[in-house]
């Protein structure tokens, strides 16, 4: 009961405290959501991912390890995904939104307090889940681009949007950077920390002002899409990630630390995508805001469990 409260009080409702706020001031002013959407993919985004990659302690062992579980768990649920996908007939655009949903999870403002609750604020586990949110917002702008755009857009236009997007740029520059130690000058350093810090509110906000541009009726068919994205996402996820940590022999607080990383709810970049590229923004809303409360209960089982 514990953890639940502390996931209550201190992820979740903070959380929709923000995308409350973004619905209000969107039933209010009629805010812009594409110009939102490109704030976020092409300035906060990058400059989160910066700041943590090029200030996180890394390891090449750990590196290494978690970019094998990595891949090896999004295949997993690629497979079940694709098995649901023609199983429920998706098609054109609803079959990307309902991958999206799935594969890609909210590793950043939900999975580092998270893990840092889990954890007690472990140094380690922290710089496993800052790759894990480096692979999941790496994912997005180049897979899930393509996934958005497949059906309706050349394979040359798909290739060069996703060659605009800098946060593909920015993961090889602080890798690069850390690695040779070279310094950030302060005149860079401060404004990148600014931007950095305003990325979770501003996902949050973007996410409330879809929310309250959008319509909150849902049919019957639409209300079992969303619940089947909520039980892949939240009960499959860390069901798959604990066999695979199983079947590579991590270590006890690795595979803790990972498992947990898995259990979180849809991320925003699925809708971001949605937004940016029109596609099924409803559904991609209604899969991150259901997928958000319903995880209430399933991280804390999850938690309870991995301890």
């Amino acid at each position: 009961m514990s953890i639940f409260l502390h996931i209550l009080f201190n992820n979740v409702i903070p959380i929709s405290i923000v995308i409350s706020i973004g619905i209000v001031l969107q039933r209010i002013f009629a805010l812009d959501i594409r110009t939102l959407s490109k704030l976020n993919f092409y300035l906060f985004s990058p400059c989160i991912m910066f700041e943590l990659l090029y200030t996180t302690d890394l390891s090449l062992q750990v590196i290494g390890q978690v970019l094998l579980f990595f891949t090896l768990f999004m295949l997993l649920q690629y497979g079940v995904l694709e098995i649901v996908v023609r199983l429920r007939g998706y098609q054109g655009g609803m079959r990307a939104a309902m991958r999206n949903s799935v594969l890609f999870y909210n590793s950043a403002n939900y999975g580092i307090p998270i893990n840092q609750l889990a954890f007690a604020g472990n140094t380690y586990t922290l710089s496993i889940q800052v790759l894990i949110m480096m692979m999941q917002s790496l994912i997005p702008n180049t897979y899930g681009i393509y996934s958005v755009n497949a059906h309706k857009a050349n394979l040359r236009q798909v290739l060069m949007t996703i060659l605009s997007m800098p946060t593909i740029y920015v993961i090889p520059l602080a890798f690069i950077m850390r690695g040779f130690a070279i310094p950030i000058p302060l005149f860079l350093e401060i404004p990148i920390g600014y931007i950095a810090d305003a990325f979770f509110g501003m996902a949050l906000f973007t996410l409330g002002v879809q929310l309250g541009s959008m319509s909150w009726k849902m049919n019957r068919q639409q209300v079992f899409d969303v619940s089947l994205s909520g039980v892949l996402r939240l009960v499959a996820g860390p069901v798959l990630a604990f066999a695979v940590v199983y079947m590579l022999g991590l270590d006890k607080m690795m595979a803790a630390a990972l498992i947990v990383s898995s259990a979180v709810p849809t991320s925003l970049s699925s809708v971001l995508l949605a937004v940016e590229f029109d596609n099924e923004k409803e559904f991609s809303s209604q899969t991150v805001l259901v997928s958000t409360m319903l995880s209430m209960l399933t991280v804390s089982a999850v938690i309870y469990f991995v301890q």
